[in-house]
């Protein structure tokens, strides 16, 4: 996990939901201090159309930050004791990361407004219909959308930060010794 945490630093943004960002030229910051627009700051500028590009993580799924708790939390109840009550609070914790995406989903399915907690889709039609796609694109289940087609097990692979898996791989094995 150690690699896979360094190799994050070289692909910093992995998740289709997250915004990206570009530069912004002087002219473009002095008509947005006029106009008051709030996607830009000094000499950057967030785009959020690139959060409906299905790229990095969210190819396998469209919740990458929060379904990994499910085979964490079984896998720290085993480790925890292997008892009733590890099971019981960390399978607890996984099943609540399940509820919570699949809820995540609902919302978008029907169109009720709220994605999360920041991004509201009905404030834009565009925005809404962009996010239908996306969600059309992506699987909730991991890999789901590989399988049925809707995704390239090609793509993924061609996104991975191999060489900052590699460098952080051996500097977490390093870092052990």
């Amino acid at each position: 996990s150690f690699g896979a945490s360094i190799a994050s630093l070289f692909n910093a943004s992995p998740l289709g939901l997250m915004p990206g960002f570009e530069s912004v030229s002087a002219a473009d910051t002095s008509a947005v201090a006029t106009h008051g627009d709030t996607s830009t700051l000094g000499v950057i500028r967030r785009d959020d159309n690139k959060k409906f590009t299905a790229r990095g993580l969210t190819r396998i799924t469209r919740h990458p930050l929060i379904l990994p708790v499910v085979p964490w939390g079984i896998a720290t109840a085993y480790l925890a004791g292997n008892r009733l009550c590890d099971y019981i609070m960390f399978a607890g914790i996984s099943l609540y990361a399940i509820a919570g995406c699949a809820a995540q989903d609902l919302r978008v399915s029907k169109e009720e407004g709220s994605v999360g907690t920041v991004f509201r889709p009905n404030e834009s039609v565009e925005e809404g219909q962009r996010l239908s796609q996306f969600f059309q694109q992506t699987s909730f289940l991991p890999f789901g959308a590989v399988l049925d087609g809707r995704q390239d097990i090609g793509d993924i692979f061609r996104e991975v930060p191999w060489l900052g898996f590699v460098v952080g791989t051996a500097t977490g094995v390093l870092a052990e010794e």
